[in-house]
């Protein structure tokens, strides 16, 4: 009897064992952000994630405007690589995947979107949106054509149409790219994606077929690292040009009064986190030039008083400096107008203020020691004939003089000589 009993106990041991080994498990990760380095190195993570843990999938749920190329084409590297199936799902409803967001959806092994949502969109854009010539124009479009057919033939997908995205710009809602062979399934959430994908076979990028068994799938979703979070807030040009102005605006204010300490440790920390921000986004640093230059046109308004026509013009530099500081091929990677225009403005108006205080400082007469006491005026309180005694900023002093003074007269300090004033009669 015990010994059944403990067969028993060995074989419902294996069973649990057995169902434990064989539930499914998701990498899932959000990904709502233009594409940017950080966007690379997590995507990169959670399929690294994926392999160490032998997971069967990566969920990567989407939405973005678009990015940068060379962040785009790391992505999708990684992507084409992966050992584990990658789904993007453009989730939720609302959201879209445009640019770059259309290139990373039809790398994927399954490409999904939600009801509502929408792609494309996917034409070239030189850094700043600036005008192309017609070479350069062709270049970049066969390029980037020729990057889409690389992956969109072999995942049998419509090739001629996802080609159409980057040449035309053209764009689609989800039924219209699922009715076309651009994606694979519009899925209203992710259980209903997980119930169609049930039992489907996936051939690989690199040729291998995988059956796909997700409905009841653990769902291990990884986030973002403390510094991939602080580095991706930081990305957004409008915050990296907000920093890089109070850093400037801290030193500033170290410089015109050494010694405060405070000022400068903040000044130099928010300027590395700038520029190291700027180091990732592609950035124009010649702008620098100009935000330098409107620092000197603010200075330069403090000392002569120009009534506001050289802080006006700071301001327009500085404005200037922040548009062009960083070159994004979408607006959403460059810094907005009102961003620029409402650091600036501020900015200017307490650098010219701080300047103002601190020229006034150095004008004005020192009125502390012996030196304040040369000018100051005071009375005669015995006949100074040479010698005698004067009271002065209310203390009775020594005292000598040139010419007589009478006792009461009021007398000026003229030179301080150790302990005795030289005065005379005012």
């Amino acid at each position: 009897m015990t010994r059944l009993f403990l067969k028993a106990g060995v074989l419902l041991l294996m069973l649990v064992a057995a169902l434990g080994a064989s539930a499914s498990t998701v990498v899932k990760i959000r990904l709502d952000d233009t594409i940017q380095p950080i966007s690379a190195e997590y995507i990169d993570r959670a399929i690294e994630h994926a392999r160490q843990t032998n997971a069967d999938a990566v969920l990567i749920e989407l939405s973005t405007p678009g990015g940068l190329v060379d962040s785009t084409r790391e992505i999708i590297q990684k992507i084409l690589a992966s050992p584990v199936p990658v789904i993007i799902y453009v989730a939720p409803t609302g959201s879209n995947a445009a640019s770059a967001g259309f290139f990373i959806l039809e790398s994927a092994d399954i490409a999904a979107m939600a009801p509502g949502t929408n792609t494309g969109a996917a034409h070239p854009v030189i850094l700043g949106g600036e005008k192309m010539d017609d070479v350069m124009k062709a270049k970049m479009e066969n390029d980037s054509a020729a990057f889409m057919r690389s992956f969109v033939g072999p995942r049998g997908r419509n090739v001629q149409l996802a080609e159409s995205a980057v040449r035309e710009s053209k764009s689609w809602t989800d039924q219209e790219a699922l009715q076309q062979h651009l994606i694979d399934i519009v899925a209203k959430d992710q259980a209903d994606l997980f119930r169609q994908l049930q039992g489907r076979t996936v051939k690989r990028f690199d040729g291998k077929q995988v059956k796909l068994d997700l409905v009841d799938a653990k769902v291990d979703e990884m986030h973002m690292t403390l510094r991939q979070n602080i580095l991706d807030f930081l990305l957004d040009p409008n915050i990296a040009f907000l920093v890089l102005a109070v850093g400037a605006l801290a030193l500033y204010a170290e410089f015109n009064h050494p010694g405060a300490v405070v000022p400068g440790v903040v000044g130099v920390v928010f300027i590395l986190l700038a520029l190291f921000a700027l180091n990732l986004l592609p950035t124009r640093y010649a702008a620098f030039t100009l935000i330098i230059a409107a620092f000197v046109l603010f200075v330069l308004e403090a000392k002569f008083a120009t009534h506001g026509i050289l802080g006006i013009g700071g301001i327009v530099l500085l404005t200037l400096g922040g548009l062009l500081l960083v070159d994004g091929p979408i607006p959403q990677m460059r810094v907005n107008i009102w961003t620029a225009v409402g650091v600036s403005i501020p900015l200017g108006a307490i650098t010219v203020f701080l300047m103002t205080i601190a020229l006034r400082a150095r004008r004005n007469k020192v009125v502390t020691g012996e030196q304040g006491l040369i000018g100051a005026i005071g009375e005669a309180r015995t006949d100074i004939d040479p010698e005698g005694k004067v009271f002065v900023l209310g203390e009775l002093w020594n005292a000598h003089a040139r010419s007589r003074v009478g006792m009461g007269d009021p007398i000026v300090v003229r030179k301080v000589e150790g302990l005795e004033l030289e005065v005379e009669k005012k």
